[in-house]
Parts: structure tokens; C-alpha cells; sequence
């Protein structure tokens, strides 16, 4: 059981699952009380305010920061506790209550908030890995789940388009539009772990800290945020039809041993592309169609961020 004198700050952020997550606010408030004493709550008001606030708490003193939200809330919480020195990093909590909850599965949370709240508050603190990336364009920024390169971030970026549809039908319009309009790979060259180089054609390039995205998608059912290895699937320049194959498989995780895709485990990597990168940080976008990127430097860095783990 945790210290009741630990001070805990809350980072909600009412407009998840499309404002749906507001409802869970004053009955999560009231549990939280049976478990801390000290606890400031704070609703995010704009994109890229949880990761102002989750700055704050660190530089406060707070000892654990406790996210409310989905993967684009936890993206920009850990984004804020790493610019804080790492000996003042609170904990990490996530209650998983938005559209998309990848991270929160990948770390064990449960998808039941009240579940989810206990275990952030007197969960014994693990370890696990982050991912961190900088293109030629100067940006840069950390991820805790995955990153995505061509078709699924080309998705992404039209679904946030297709404000008129929900769920299914948003994914699957997006889907159909992109391998209409941007169903071509681009050449790379690419060198893993300061060693390996090789030149290819990638239609879509996944690198994994967890196994899931996208909600449902198992890229690599056997990746873990605390091996201290990242994985990645890579597709390569295939027909539409074949496209469309290979997605369900990509969601039930069974497309490990097409022959169409590449598997592998990396630490660093380095892409020079001779065409634009489009990039998504766990559902965030990175590199859009108004500025992609076509250089890259992605790198593991193991064991950075303390999160709360099981209760012992």
C-alpha cells in the first residue's frame, strides 16, 4: 500500500474517446481519495497541455503523475516527464479511458479504470523502455509505443480528416483512400544498429516498443517495453489487393509469417529516403504532408521511464 503522503498529480483529459472520457472525472476523483492525502487535479485544455503539466508535476515534486486519456494523452504526459532531469521523474499512472489505449495494454494496465487507478497509485514502480527520434527538419521528440512510417501514418493522418465518420467506417475510408492516393513505397537506406546497412522499398515500416496499435493491430504480438530491444515489420511494394490481404492479418498478428513482411529487432537506426517520410508517434502525428521528414535517427533508451507496475 502507498505512502498516503506521496503527492500525486492527475492529468486528465476530458475530450478523449470524443469527450466520452469526461464522465469518469468526479466518480474517479472520489476513489482516488481512499488511496492519497495530497492530489491536484488538472484538466488538459488544449492539444500539447498534458505535456506542459506533466512538466510541472516533475519539476513540483510530485511523486507519481497519473494519466487520464489514450494513447495521444500518454504520448504527450511521457514527452513531459522526460524534459525533466531523470532523478526528479514521478512515476507513470494511466487510467486508459480514450478511442485508443496501445501503451496502457503493452504495460499491463487494465482496461478497467477503477482497476487501472488502483494499480497506478500503489503499483510498485518497473522500468521500461522509451523510444527517442529526430528527422533533418530539427524535430524531435519521444515515443512510447510506436512509430510508423508510409501507409498506417498516411491513415492516420486521413482519418483525422473524416470528422463525419466513427470507428470502423472512419479506419476503413481512410484505409481505401490512402491506397488510392499513396499506395507507393519509398526507397530508403537504412542502417541498423551502427552496423548493418542495406538499401529497400518500404511501403510501410512499423518499429514497435509494445506489440499493438491502432487499438486492434498486433504489428508484433512479441515486443515488450522493458527488453531493452525494439522491434519492427516492413512491408514492401505490394498491389493494392495484397494490401487489403494483409491488413485482418496484421490485426490478428498472423502476418509474422508472410513472406511479403520483415521482421526484425533493432536498438538504433538511421533512414535517408529518397522520398517523403510521412510519421506517426503512438497515433501522434510527427511528419505530415505539409513537412515530412526524409532523414531520420531513432534510438532506444532503455529503462528511462519508471511506470507502476503490479501491486506486490
Amino acid at each position: 500500500m502507498m505512502s498516503r503522503d506521496l503527492r500525486v498529480a492527475f492529468i486528465f483529459n476530458p475530450t478523449a474517446n470524443g469527450g466520452r472520457a469526461q464522465r469518469w472525472l468526479e466518480p474517479l476523483q472520489r476513489f482516488a481519495r481512499d488511496f492519497v492525502q495530497e492530489g491536484a487535479w488538472w484538466l488538459t485544455q488544449k492539444p500539447g497541455h498534458a505535456r506542459t503539466l506533466a512538466r510541472q508535476a516533475a519539476l513540483e515534486g510530485f511523486h507519481r503523475v497519473v494519466a487520464f486519456g489514450g494513447d495521444g494523452t500518454v504520448h504527450e504526459v511521457v514527452n513531459g516527464l522526460m524534459e525533466a532531469p531523470e532523478e526528479r521523474r514521478p512515476v507513470l499512472g494511466i487510467v486508459p479511458i480514450g478511442a485508443g489505449n496501445d501503451f496502457a495494454y503493452a504495460v499491463g494496465f487494465s482496461p478497467d479504470p477503477w482497476a487501472a487507478l488502483r494499480r497506478s497509485l500503489i503499483g510498485q514502480p518497473q522500468q521500461v523502455d522509451l523510444g527517442y527520434v529526430r528527422d533533418d527538419v530539427g524535430r524531435e521528440a519521444y515515443w512510447d509505443n510506436t512509430l510508423g512510417i508510409g501507409f498506417d501514418a498516411v491513415v492516420n493522418l486521413r482519418s483525422r480528416k473524416l470528422r463525419f465518420l466513427k470507428g470502423f467506417w472512419r479506419y476503413l475510408v481512410a484505409v481505401l483512400q490512402t491506397l488510392w492516393f499513396h499506395h507507393h513505397a519509398v526507397p530508403m537506406h537504412l542502417v541498423w544498429d551502427d552496423a548493418q546497412e542495406e538499401e529497400r522499398s518500404i511501403l510501410m515500416l512499423v518499429l514497435c516498443n509494445g506489440p499493438r496499435e491502432g487499438g486492434a493491430f498486433l504489428v508484433v504480438p512479441e515486443a515488450r517495453p522493458d527488453d531493452r530491444v525494439f522491434h519492427y515489420a516492413s512491408i514492401p511494394q505490394v498491389t493494392r489487393l495484397e494490401m487489403l490481404y494483409l491488413i485482418p492479418k496484421v490485426m490478428r498478428g498472423t502476418h509474422v509469417t508472410d513472406r511479403r513482411v520483415t521482421m526484425g529487432t533493432f536498438r538504433t537506426l538511421r533512414i535517408r529516403a529518397q522520398g517523403p517520410l510521412y510519421i506517426h508517434l503512438d497515433g501522434e502525428v510527427f511528419a505530415d504532408f505539409q513537412q515530412p521528414s526524409r532523414e531520420l535517427e531513432v534510438r532506444l533508451l532503455p529503462r528511462a521511464l519508471w511506470v507502476a507496475g503490479k501491486e506486490t
